[in-house]
């Protein structure tokens, strides 16, 4: 048979869509992306996951704020003979330090009840006039922001005191500057506070290395935690040309982290603003709507606004925004005074002088209703004339002492509703702890409560 003779370019042009074909898929291979395994990719996709997360866990912490209120039920601890805490703070998950009326300093272990009082700092030269401690007592508790040091009133309610944390040893006193009672403290820095006093003025204190340095020297030396003594770096005072001298009383302080800017009501009825760095300039003043009883201030970071209680209402302040632009909230408990009030996400809790909790929703411009499905043996139904229901939660009992004064003025009254001086919530925000005691000035007696 003969051989089938095939040439050369025939053979060739029958290998030709073969080889083509082979050619495109290794150039469709050679167009298809490269896989990016560099460390800076893997950071950048870290990143947006991060951001992610945070952006879920910011949404959840959110709607935990707008359903725990309803859910909070209380536990009421015993503080035995104690006069009103005024001032209290987290130190974890399960210790709360307060300050009483009667110039206690005291540690509570929420999860025993289990109480321990922490010594108070002396001046270096005890003050010639006896100083009333009864009248006046811890009004203010501070954490620095990286929680390492706690400021607080001396034993002499005019002076500022430090303490290190978690230990609670004392750090030092400032006893130089004020002539009168401090009201209010607010940590500018890690290193730097601002008290604010009954005599209208402002003291700028640094707890500088050195300071910190020579208590751990005379600790090592003695094993006895010691102290020392400071003085101011700056004093100001807080203007005096709007109103009567007398009644401009620094009542509290707010600190803008973003800003450096710091905020401060006096009792004349003013809001003033001041830059707050490594000394105090101020910025502005200017005339609070409700001037009667401003006793508390606090700014919500993420809002960008300052929120003063005043006799009946929450008014809401922003300082770059004109007077004209601030809103006012009755709080439905006319008379009784907000007695504190705090930011948590789009919540704001105000504590009121008839021993109610009260809850404001940022968001929706109101208080929070009350939720039919859900009952709380300490919850009640607070019902405005629009014939709404609002979410009320009231203090315990607390203990009062049936002392001559309540003897002769107070005798015929069943019950006194507890102030809520004070409150906080834990870092989780699940916890709510809540203080105070009796209004009236002469009385003596405490509350102290867990809600969660």
């Amino acid at each position: 048979m003969a051989r089938k003779i095939v040439s050369r370019k025939r053979k060739a042009a029958e290998l030709e869509p073969e080889q083509c074909s082979q050619d495109q898929t290794l150039c469709k291979k050679k167009k298809l992306p490269l896989v990016k395994k560099s460390f800076v990719c893997y950071l950048a996709g870290q990143q947006i996951k991060l951001r992610n997360e945070q952006s879920y866990h910011q949404a959840l912490r959110g709607y935990a704020a707008h359903r725990l209120p309803a859910l909070l039920k209380e536990e009421e601890f015993q503080f035995g003979t104690l006069n009103k805490v005024f001032a209290s703070q987290w130190l974890n998950h399960r210790q709360v330090v307060c300050g009483t009326k009667c110039n206690t300093l005291l540690v509570v272990d929420v999860m025993t009840g289990q109480i321990t009082k922490i010594p108070m700092l002396k001046d270096q030269e005890q003050p010639s006039a006896i100083v009333d401690q009864q009248g006046c007592g811890i009004h203010a508790i501070e954490l620095n922001p990286s929680r390492t040091l706690l400021a607080t009133g001396g034993d002499n309610p005019n002076s500022i005191a430090v303490y290190r944390l978690p230990t609670l040893d004392p750090v030092c006193v400032g006893d130089d500057g004020h002539k009168d009672w401090i009201f209010s403290i607010a940590w500018v820095s890690d290193t730097m506070a601002v008290s604010g006093s009954r005599d209208g003025s402002m003291g700028l204190w640094e707890v500088t290395e050195e300071v910190l340095s020579q208590t751990d020297m005379s600790m090592d030396t003695t094993q006895v935690p010691s102290y020392t003594h400071i003085t101011h770096k700056a004093l100001k005072d807080i203007p005096k040309e709007y109103t009567n001298p007398y009644n401009c009383k620094v009542r509290a302080l707010a600190f803008n982290n973003n800003s450096k800017e710091l905020g401060a009501v006096s009792l004349d009825g003013y809001f003033h603003l001041w830059k707050a760095e490594e000394n105090l300039t101020k910025l502005l003043s200017t005339k609070l709507p409700h001037c009667r009883e401003n006793v508390c201030l606090a700014y919500g970071q993420e809002w960008s606004v300052y929120a003063v209680g005043s006799q009946a209402h929450v008014s809401f302040l922003d300082p770059r925004q004109p007077q004209s632009y601030v809103k006012s909230v009755s709080s439905r408990e006319r008379g009784s005074g907000i007695r504190s009030v705090s930011f948590y996400e789009h919540i704001i809790t105000v504590g009121t002088g008839q021993g109610s909790l009260l809850f404001y929703d940022i968001r929706a411009q109101k208080f929070m209703e009350r939720l039919s499905s859900i009952t709380n043996y300490n919850s009640e139904k607070l019902k405005p004339k629009s014939g709404e229901e609002i979410l009320k939660l009231t203090s315990g009992k607390g203990w009062l002492n049936h002392d001559e004064t309540w003897r002769n003025y107070f005798s015929d009254i069943d019950h006194f509703p507890n102030a809520v001086y004070t409150h906080c919530y834990d870092s989780s925000g699940t916890k709510l702890f809540v203080a105070g005691g009796p209004l009236p000035s002469g009385l003596h007696g405490n509350y102290a409560g867990l809600w969660s």
